[in-house]
């Protein structure tokens, strides 16, 4: 069934666990993501990102989660990831999408609460939930990057929320997108400082490469919803590659379709259960 994210995360919040929410590029990924869901009886979220939506489009993406999501019996929610701008967030909605990001961190707190609020009273009249980000998760995730140098601050996710009317907030703790390097160091301490002052679900990025230990204490320390998008490229990659070096002359795109949605939905399973979404819908 095809819903919004605002259940699903306020059931997580008061079940102390997290929802999965995890990147698709294709329809492949689509169908995987629902099929780990399905398996696990588990709420989920599916993300597409401005670059993925710059591959496809909006209304691509919309149509084939929700074709998938009419036929599942757990909870799915299309959700647009880092929202880049005031335009895009709208188009999303209108598109279908039942949760969307605005991802203004790149901007000061005050421009960052401008531009936020003017999607969320956009987003509330319309009924869907939205996402801000406050604080700067490192790495790069389609054209915005950061340093992970800018962890949230509680007193400013305090003012934040109650600004901007926002439905959920990701909190900058020290992680990246994309693979990590080295070893994260994460301040897990800050997620419970900010669930002291903020009642909104909190959302953790740059799942991809977290140990199951780092994510369950998020999870415990009060992260409702966990994004993972790398490292379900990687996984659907290295399947591909896998057909490849097995028969070079292969030809059909089904083949590596196969085998990349069998990779992403064990792939899903393992965090699902990382998360303790299991069982959940």
């Amino acid at each position: 069934m095809y819903v919004t994210s605002e259940e699903m995360l306020k059931k997580a919040q008061d079940g102390h666990y997290a929802v999965g929410a995890f990147n698709a590029e294709n329809m492949e990924m689509v169908i995987a993501i629902i099929a780990a869901a399905e398996e696990l009886k588990a709420p989920v979220m599916i993300q597409t990102t401005p670059g993925t939506i710059k591959y496809a489009s909006l209304e691509m993406f919309a149509a084939m989660v929700k074709a998938q999501a009419k036929k599942a019996s757990v909870p799915v929610c299309l959700h647009l990831d880092h929202g880049s701008s005031f335009e895009l967030a709208v188009n999303a909605i209108k598109a279908g999408y039942s949760s969307v990001m605005i991802d203004g961190s790149k901007e000061d707190f005050e421009n960052n609460i401008a531009v936020t609020k003017r999607v969320a009273d956009v987003a509330k009249a319309c009924g869907i939930p939205v996402e801000a980000e406050l604080g700067r998760v490192g790495g790069k995730e389609d054209d915005l990057s950061a340093k992970a140098d800018g962890n949230t601050d509680p007193k400013e996710a305090e003012e934040f929320v109650k600004r901007t009317g926002v439905t959920s907030l990701a909190v900058a703790i020290g992680t990246a997108h994309g693979f990590y390097k080295t070893k994260p160091i994460l301040d897990k301490k800050r997620v419970s400082e900010v669930k002291e002052l903020v009642s909104i679900p909190l959302v953790l990025h740059g799942g991809s490469g977290l140990s199951d230990e780092d994510v369950k204490e998020c999870v415990e320390r009060g992260m409702c919803k966990v994004n993972f998008a790398t490292e379900l490229r990687a996984a659907y990659m290295d399947a591909c590659k896998k057909i490849i070096a097995a028969d070079p002359d292969v030809f059909d795109p089904k083949k590596m379709g196969t085998a990349g949605m069998k990779a992403v939905k064990e792939q899903v399973i393992y965090r699902m259960k990382v998360c303790g979404c299991e069982n959940k819908a």
